[in-house]
Order: C-alpha cells, then sequence, then structure tokens
C-alpha cells in the first residue's frame, strides 16, 4: 500500500473504535513500521492554550487562541504542534509542502509573541497503528481516506470538518450511516 502521509483518515460507521467516531485524523507518517496521525476535530474543554502558557509563565497574547485537541489516544500527555509551513521551528518534521509537524516548546513562546505560525492546531497525544494495523482498519472500512486539505486542516469549523472532508470524497457521510463499503 502506498504511504497515507498527508491524507486525512474519516471515521465511518464500520469504525469499531468508538473514541473515533466522526474522527478526522491528518497522517503525519505511515511507512512498513506503522502510522501516526493526530485528530483534527475533537477540542478539549479542560485545558487551553493560555493555560499552558500560564502554566509555563509565558503570557498569553491578546487575541484569541485555538483550542488544545485530543490527539489521539497514545502518549496524552506529550503535545505536538500542526502548523502552517510559514514557520519553521529548529525542531520540526515537513510532512507535506505546506504543513509542518513539531513537538518543540519555542512555539508557545514565539505563539505569545504574535511571530508563530499563521495557523496551527496543537493537540495531546496522537493515534497511532503498528504494522498493517490501519491496512486491516481500511479493509474493514473503518476509514476513508481523501488527500489532505489545508482549509479543512486550519480553516473549517470543527464540527464541521468530518462532514467536509467526506465531501472530499464525494459524499454526504451523514447519509450512509451504516452502508458505507466497498464494492
Amino acid at each position: 500500500m502506498q504511504s497515507l502521509k498527508d491524507n486525512l483518515l474519516i471515521a465511518t460507521a464500520q469504525m469499531p473504535d468508538p473514541r473515533f467516531h466522526e474522527q478526522v485524523i491528518y497522517i503525519c507518517a505511515h511507512d512498513q513500521e506503522g502510522a501516526m496521525g493526530l485528530v483534527i476535530n475533537k477540542p478539549m474543554t479542560e485545558i487551553s492554550i493560555a493555560d499552558i502558557l500560564r502554566g509555563t509563565n509565558i503570557p498569553a497574547p491578546e487575541a484569541p487562541l485555538p483550542p488544545v485537541y485530543m490527539g489521539g489516544p497514545v502518549e496524552p500527555g506529550n503535545g505536538f504542534f500542526l502548523h502552517s509551513a510559514d514557520y519553521s521551528p529548529p525542531q520540526c518534521i515537513q510532512v507535506s509542502a505546506t504543513v509542518i509537524m513539531s513537538r518543540d516548546p519555542v512555539i508557545f513562546e514565539d505563539i505569545a509573541a504574535g511571530k508563530g505560525p499563521a495557523h496551527y492546531i496543537f493537540a495531546l497525544g496522537y493515534a497511532g497503528w503498528a504494522p498493517q494495523q490501519l491496512e486491516g482498519e481500511l479493509r474493514n472500512n473503518g476509514w476513508l481516506t481523501v488527500p489532505s486539505n489545508d482549509k479543512i486542516l486550519f480553516a473549517t469549523p470543527n464540527e464541521q470538518k468530518w462532514k467536509e472532508a467526506a465531501k472530499i470524497y464525494g459524499i454526504d457521510i451523514a447519509l450512509y450511516g451504516d452502508i458505507i463499503g466497498s464494492a
């Protein structure tokens, strides 16, 4: 199977894991060793980026900040930034021409100073798959895959990302319920 890096996974009704109900995952890495991605449409209510800044004694900017996302069930104490390529911290991975992933905490300082990326998502935890695990979930119709779209990633309201991502696939996913499958 070709790499799904820089693609979106869209959970279907066949997804057996309830933690991923109506979730959209941006795939950051996918090779023979497995896959890693971040949920991009599940904001957390119990913590904010302003809380994180206060906890590290960095003054929060006046401008509103995006939410912190539940990036996935693996390592929920670790943070990951997905951000636009207009900003490149020293420690980063270029996922695509327009998207970078980083765990560099200097991004918090740069965001507070107004020097951070134009667009970003900060997520706690990630979604991970062992070798061939994601491919099995795809064969069982647990996910639809579509090429990534920066508008969905950074500019679409969270509650609309699942349906908007499915529109790229060419369907209104809300109408399909339990009948999504392969021919």
